[in-house]
């Protein structure tokens, strides 16, 4: 079964959305560079309206290690998401101060770089064409790739259920690609995740 992630939410309708279409994650992205940028505070609000069934995921680039435990250990978030230059070691010491899975980002393109991506310490990797490009990579590269992996960078309701069918990752990851506006559209996330189900139903 492939997973879905619905990242980059920061209003209270996008929470109520999710929660009618139970993806198994959501995100929350902390870098503050970011259009989809969400305070700790803000973020906290959201979570406690969120089905608890769903993981929430907060995204991060080069962060402060202790920022990103504390909001793990007040269960603002579940799972931390690590888009930035964070090594092993940085992943092996946040492991250490929480009990929760980390997801490592990387930047497909070429070989060297899944081979980067099969060696991290995180519980997951995130394979990506880039940090919140929304494009896609050459999903070439990553057919041989032997670990879990969140597929993302330019997935839509138009290319998601090649996507599934083809790939068929432990997880989908869209953001960019179920907006309208920037801001998220209730029938593209609708359309979005009854394409991975329908695909899961065919496998």
């Amino acid at each position: 079964m492939t997973r879905v992630k619905l990242c980059g939410l920061t209003r209270a309708e996008d929470i109520e959305a999710v929660n009618r279409l139970e993806p198994e994650y959501i995100g929350f992205v902390f870098a503050e560079k970011s259009k989809r940028y969400v305070s700790p505070e803000k973020a906290a609000e959201l979570k406690k309206l969120l089905n608890p069934e769903i993981k929430a995921v907060g995204v991060f680039v080069d962060e402060d290690i202790n920022k990103v435990a504390n909001l793990l250990r007040n269960k603002t978030i579940d799972i931390a998401q690590l888009h930035g230059n964070e090594d092993n070691s940085y992943i092996e010491k946040l492991k250490k101060l929480i009990n929760t899975p980390v997801i490592k980002a990387f930047q497909i393109k070429s070989g060297d770089d899944i081979a980067e991506a099969c060696n991290s310490a995180a519980d997951y990797v995130l394979l990506d064409s880039g940090k919140g490009s929304g494009q896609r990579f050459n999903w070439e590269l990553i057919k041989s790739i032997n670990r879990p992996y969140f597929l993302a960078g330019g997935l839509d309701t138009e290319n998601i259920s090649i996507a599934v069918k083809s790939l068929r990752p432990f997880a989908v990851d869209v953001s960019s690609g179920i907006e309208t506006d920037e801001k998220k559209d209730l029938d593209k996330m609708t359309a979005f995740v009854n394409a991975v189900r329908k695909e899961d139903k065919n496998e």
